[in-house]
């Protein structure tokens, strides 16, 4: 029997992957983090750049203010930031000395703990950002395998990987992730073995969604296969395309006879929180998911397919989208197997989709796709088919962006922004200055919130969206309250009884 801890995705991935990532502002990480503490995770699954520009971009919040704010209130359990280590918040690739910047940043605000994940599996440049991440003083530095199903990706090409983390002292331990959901419990009882004797004695976590149902049904079995850490999420935010329910794991493992050393009554505080944060605010909860045998086929999750659809139907082709899913696995092969997740995915199928509505294929090619074959996004894990890499390189518009200027170092930055703290000059380096000078206007974020309120609070907001009305009152189970606009004296101010 085996001792397992656990990871909490609620805050990132969870958010991502059912509230669209925007479900989340700093009030209600502030408000859940301590309960978050009390459960005793081994961390917490906290941070992106993309989560970064979204709380900057979305809600005019300052994202190093929200990771200073949840260091505060969880001061023991480790805060996660995953990474490429090529970019930050843009696509568009960033200079070394800025992501050195980044992460140095980021360790004096909290981050402790680093995932470094390479779109490409390109192991040296996983060690070049774990040494980047080391040297700016991180506590615990992982390597990710992102699985996938593809003739490339078989035991022995994970495994290799995994030698590699486990040769390099940067990194620390290393995870399976399984961002499709698509690890079934036959593959892993050879790849987990495989993954864990290569490792050499460090640490073994797991990352899979629930988006075809596979990972609850793999997750009890997988102690037993070598894996230390399990990651989940809380309540609402488990299931759908998100990860596993806490509770439930936490459950079936100790059924099966293995520790779980958890606080159950936080975790179970923790989920209530969600739930009541989830219907104050209208956002979904996640369910269960059908098995799809389909999508082992074309490996596209939901939100790609429901806009690919979209697009098609605006033009009056929906009738072409099956034919697209045909041309998916196509595309994916002959650009040398990308795992599919963001943002091979929506490369992948903008091209099948021109290719089947074009003339002829590869007629029209999209400029992310033209930097993939560039590597811009680093070294594909498999070579892309010689035709499709002369005919996407041969056009034009490839030799523009093939010269287009490095990105600025940070002197070249400090240049163009002078004067503006580090952490600042960061965000206005990858994201436009008027979404910055927004966030900036904006000020110190509200870090209070009460899913009880939240109705009420609805309602004055409403209420001062309509200057006509002068005053009201509401009298209902026990709560009276008077609102005037304009009191006429101190003692008719608005007040609540």
């Amino acid at each position: 029997m085996a001792d397992i801890r656990l990871v909490d995705v609620s805050i990132r991935d969870g958010n991502q992957c059912l509230w669209s990532a925007t479900g989340l502002r700093t009030r209600h990480v502030v408000q859940v983090a301590p309960l978050l503490e009390r459960v005793g995770f081994h961390a917490l699954d906290y941070i992106s750049s993309t989560f970064m520009g979204i709380a900057a971009r979305m809600h005019q919040e300052d994202p190093w203010e929200r990771i200073r704010l949840t260091r505060a209130a969880a001061p023991t359990t480790h805060l996660q930031f995953i990474g490429t280590g090529f970019r930050f918040i843009s696509w568009e690739e960033s200079h070394q000395e800025l992501m050195q910047l980044v992460y140095d940043r980021l360790v004096e605000h909290g981050i402790s703990r680093f995932i470094v994940l390479d779109p490409m599996h390109d192991t040296e440049a996983m060690r070049r950002t774990a040494a980047m991440v080391r040297r700016a003083g991180a506590a615990e530095v992982m390597g990710a395998l992102t699985f996938t199903l593809s003739p490339v990706h078989d035991d022995g090409f994970y495994a290799g990987i995994a030698k590699v983390i486990a040769a390099d002292p940067n990194f620390d331990r290393a995870y399976v992730k399984d961002p499709t959901g698509m690890l079934h419990p036959e593959r892993a009882r050879t790849l987990l073995p495989a993954v864990k004797a290569a490792l050499a004695g460090k640490p073994l976590e797991l990352h899979s969604h629930c988006t075809i149902g596979l990972s609850p049904i793999t997750y009890p079995h997988t102690p037993e296969l070598g894996v230390d850490v399990l990651h989940v999420a809380c309540g609402p935010l488990s299931n759908g395309s998100s990860l596993p329910d806490a509770q439930r794991v936490v459950a079936n493992l100790r059924e099966l006879g293995h520790r779980v050393d958890i606080d159950d009554g936080a975790l179970a505080l923790a989920a209530d929180f969600f739930r009541g944060l989830a219907a104050a605010e209208g956002l979904p909860v996640g369910v269960p998911q059908d098995y799809d045998a389909a999508f082992l086929r074309h490996q596209v999750a939901g939100g790609v397919l429901t806009t690919t659809r979209r697009q098609l139907r605006e033009v009056g082709l929906e009738d072409r989208f099956e034919a697209v899913l045909e041309e998916v696995p196509r595309v994916r092969a002959e650009l040398g197997y990308p795992i599919m997740v963001t943002p091979f995915p929506q490369m992948v199928c903008t091209q099948a989709l021109y290719n089947v509505v074009g003339a002829d294929r590869y007629e029209h090619v999209p400029d992310e796709l033209i930097r993939y074959v560039l590597a811009r996004f680093g070294r594909p894990t498999a070579p892309v088919d010689p035709d499709v890499h002369d005919r996407i390189l041969g056009r034009p518009r490839a030799r523009e962006l093939a010269a287009e200027p490095p990105p600025p170092d940070v002197g070249e930055l400090r240049r163009r922004f002078p004067g503006v703290p580090d952490e600042e000059l960061i965000l206005r380096a990858t994201m436009p200055g008027d979404q910055v000078d927004a966030m900036v206007a904006a000020g110190p974020a509200v870090t209070h919130y009460n899913p009880a309120l939240a109705p009420v609070l609805g309602l004055l907001e409403q209420l001062a969206r309509r200057p006509a009305l002068s005053s009201l009152e509401l009298d209902r189970d026990g709560l009276r309250l008077r609102l005037r606009r304009h009191p006429p004296d101190p003692a008719e101010e608005a007040h609540a009884v």
